[in-house]
């Protein structure tokens, strides 16, 4: 009998900056309802990590799941839509990428 490979877990990686003038509804919004959120839905928050010096994005977030075509089920939801768009009413210059969850740091 052939054996089942199990999926790879997998990594969404997020990046943003802040949007001008809106560091206090941003700070919010990822305290209150983002960071549940996506925890709700199914994802392990790895990092979270803000840019001080340099030409990269502000902030990158690492969330994990198990798989792949799970994350990218979720990124399809309607749930998942709402808190992005909120975000998007707080951030500029979001870009998302998923990638093979690895234990080192990834950007």
């Amino acid at each position: 009998m052939a054996k089942m490979e199990q999926p790879e877990p997998a990594k969404l990686i997020m990046t943003w900056d802040i949007a001008a003038n809106k560091e206090q509804e941003y700070f919010e919004f990822v305290v209150r309802d983002f960071i549940p959120g996506i925890q709700v839905l199914g994802f392990e928050i790895q990092e979270a990590w803000a840019t001080a010096y340099g030409e990269r994005p502000q902030i990158q977030v690492s969330a994990t799941m198990s798989s792949a075509d799970q994350i990218r089920k979720v990124l399809d939801s309607e749930d998942w839509m709402k808190l992005y768009q909120q975000l998007l009413d707080v951030v500029e210059n979001y870009e998302q990428k998923i990638v093979p969850a690895r234990t080192r740091f990834q950007f």
